[in-house]
């Protein structure tokens, strides 16, 4: 009876009940039925504390950063700057297209937006320029699997809530394992344009001067980045008030250096700045209510010696863990496999001694991956569903990129010092 719970939030989310339902609904029957010890009132109370967190606050600000930024044009000029960087390389769209989900994640932070965004501004051209449509769509949803893992990313935040750790740390933790996935997902790109001998999408290498003079015409959308490492390195605000710095920052970029941002903007900003904020945090605070039945319950200890009892090397364990976050997160949507698994898999490292910031980017990459394959991967959905891609083309050349992850996951997860480089050198 413990573990009904459990299985009735597996059974309501493949049922197609949203996640959040699932997770408060399954909570309702435990404290509602199985175990009454607790007062009903005391559960809501629960439900309503649980969003009564200051670091929450940094979900909506840099949710609507990334709105603001694709209405006034900070995305057209990174792809511009991103182009005189790789646009003469083999297959130098797709090679765009990689670096562009790169930059991206230092400003909007979301693999779905980046995936729909790119599959309306470079799929289309990519496919005029001779590049298969399964091959645009697959490497357009592979390369939206690195944007959330540099920060701003959502996944990180929440990470950082369900484990306790410094969102600051998190952030700065994000920045060499995405860049390092960018490298792999580029070489990949490189190997299988020469076989199809897809051109470069500039005739010649763009000369020193023109990479400066894009530079400085891109200047206020490449600053974003450094102005929120800055800040939080020296102190100057918080993880939460740099969301609020990054909106009030896009704003008078798009209104006084690029000229786009209209007033005509703002409902669509406002409208999509609830909708996803709404949908992460109902799934947080249905989550934090989830995890109080499972404390009550002892479930992540029991887990904690059950994982134990199979082997005590940290190394193996990681090793089960990725296989574990591998195959659920092919039914699982990324952020609530975190959401559920995060506090279940916490303990467990945590007592063999692995650093829990470098074990939430192990699984934000990890089920970044889940993102691209079927069946319920949300990044392949996005990407089909705009793009008019058949799946099983999608599937098919999909393949070699997720290889190409997989590698990046291995050597983020083996090489702890790779990801907590960057934290120690900061903090």
């Amino acid at each position: 009876m413990a573990f009904l719970p459990i299985i009735m939030v597996f059974i309501l989310y493949f049922s197609g009940i949203p996640i959040a339902y699932a997770l408060f609904s399954s909570s309702l029957l435990y404290f509602g039925v199985i175990n009454t010890s607790s007062p009903t009132d005391l559960i809501l109370q629960k439900f309503i504390t649980s969003t009564q967190s200051f670091p929450l606050l940094a979900i909506p600000f840099f949710v609507m950063a990334g709105s603001i930024m694709n209405y006034a044009g900070i995305s057209t000029k990174l792809m511009s700057f991103a182009d005189v960087l790789t646009g003469h390389l083999p297959g130098g769209l797709a090679q765009v297209n990689v670096l562009l989900s790169m930059l991206m994640g230092g400003v909007s932070g979301s693999a779905n937006a980046d995936a729909a965004m790119q599959s309306k501004m470079l799929v289309p051209e990519m496919e005029k320029r001779g590049y298969s449509k399964g091959f645009s769509a697959a490497i357009t949803a592979a390369s939206s699997a690195v944007t959330p893992v540099i920060p701003p990313g959502i996944n990180l935040i929440v990470y950082a809530l369900i484990a306790s750790v410094s969102v600051g740390k998190i952030f700065m933790a994000g920045y060499i394992p995405g860049i390092f996935m960018a490298i792999c997902l580029m070489i990949t790109v490189h190997i299988i344009s020469i076989k199809r001998n897809y051109a470069p999408s500039r005739a010649k290498r763009a000369t020193a001067g023109e990479i400066l003079h894009q530079a400085i015409d891109s200047i206020w959308a490449l600053l974003f980045p450094f102005g929120i490492i800055l800040g939080l390195r020296i102190g100057l605000f918080t993880p939460s008030e740099a969301g609020a710095v990054a909106v009030l920052y896009c704003i008078l970029v798009g209104i006084f250096a690029y000229k786009n941002l209209r007033p005509e903007h703002i409902p669509l900003v406002l409208r999509e700045t609830i909708e996803g904020t709404s949908t992460v945090v109902l799934i947080i605070v249905a989550a934090n209510v989830f995890g109080y039945y499972m404390n009550w319950e002892r479930i992540p200890q029991m887990l904690t010696e059950f994982l134990l009892g199979i082997t005590t090397n940290k190394y193996v364990m990681l090793m089960i863990i990725n296989i574990l976050l591998l195959i659920l997160g092919m039914f699982l949507e990324g952020g609530a496999a975190l959401i559920i698994l995060a506090p279940l898999l916490c303990p467990v490292v945590k007592g063999m001694g692995v650093d829990l910031v470098h074990f939430g980017l192990v699984c934000i990459v990890n089920i970044m991956i889940g993102g691209l394959t079927p069946p319920f991967g949300s990044m392949m959905f996005t990407v089909c569903s705009i793009t008019d891609c058949e799946l099983s083309e999608f599937v098919k050349e999909c393949i070699p990129f997720i290889i190409a992850l997989i590698v990046a996951l291995l050597v983020v997860t083996y090489v702890p010092g790779l990801t907590l480089f960057i934290p120690n050198l900061v903090f």
